[in-house]
């Protein structure tokens, strides 16, 4: 923690000071703070229908590794977010 030398500052820069070393305190917890945003499933289905594709498109995407997928128990699932970042844009 830095030290301020407070010999002969008037109260009006105290307080200034006070109230900037305040507002960054608080942006600095407020960014530590923010809520996560907490994450999406998709079935087969579900992606199939956002895409617009068969199920066996993403079935086959799988298997060439360009979507992962998640199982728990018996079904499989794919993260929303994975999914949006697998899509790329194409250059011209």
């Amino acid at each position: 923690m830095q030290q301020i030398q407070l010999i002969g500052i008037s109260p009006d820069a105290l307080v200034d000071l006070i109230d900037k070393r305040l507002n960054n305190v608080v942006s600095e917890i407020t960014t530590h703070l923010q809520p996560k945003e907490p994450k999406t499933y998709l079935t087969r289905s579900e992606l199939a229908d956002m895409l617009s594709i068969d199920v066996s498109t993403i079935h086959n995407w799988r298997s060439k590794g360009i979507l992962e997928a998640v199982q728990i128990g018996g079904r499989v699932f794919y993260e929303r977010k994975k999914v949006e970042e697998a899509i790329v844009k194409l250059k011209k």
